[in-house]
């Protein structure tokens, strides 16, 4: 698995532990999840950094998200889509990854880890937020 994919899967674990109220003491998962070992790790320190970024920034992006989807509010979309949306909007508006790959990995992440419905309306969401963004931010 590439580093970058694995770091998102990171971050994305752990803002859905921040969004359930865990901020405490976090720790990973991994893919292939044993219940009966219940092997956890912890989080890369690039992917507690990121998902601190990306944390405390949830209130601007939450209203951006708010705005572009009135018919499904941001506490009523699954934490998944909600948190997968946070990442990818962040990604967009620092420039850290081309738009297109940010919105690509986001909607790779949906089909992994959310509903058969999320990648669409990940991709519609991300879409709305691209098209909102400075041309400067948006390209690549």
């Amino acid at each position: 698995m590439r580093d970058e994919r694995r770091i998102r899967i990171e971050v994305l674990q752990l803002l859905c532990q921040f969004d359930a109220g865990n901020n405490d003491a976090v720790k990973i998962t991994p893919l292939s999840f044993d219940e009966e070992t219940s092997d956890t790790s912890d989080p890369s320190g690039e992917a507690v950094e990121l998902a601190n970024q990306i944390w405390a920034e949830r209130e601007n992006t939450d209203a951006v998200i708010s705005a572009l989807t009135p018919e499904w509010p941001i506490h009523r979309q699954p934490i998944i889509d909600r948190n997968i949306l946070r990442i990818a909007k962040f990604e967009i508006q620092s420039a850290s990854t081309p738009s297109k790959v940010a919105i690509d990995e986001a909607i790779e992440l949906a089909k992994e880890f959310s509903t058969e419905q999320s990648p669409t309306f990940i991709n519609g969401v991300l879409d709305a937020i691209l098209n909102a963004v400075p041309s400067d931010a948006g390209s690549a």
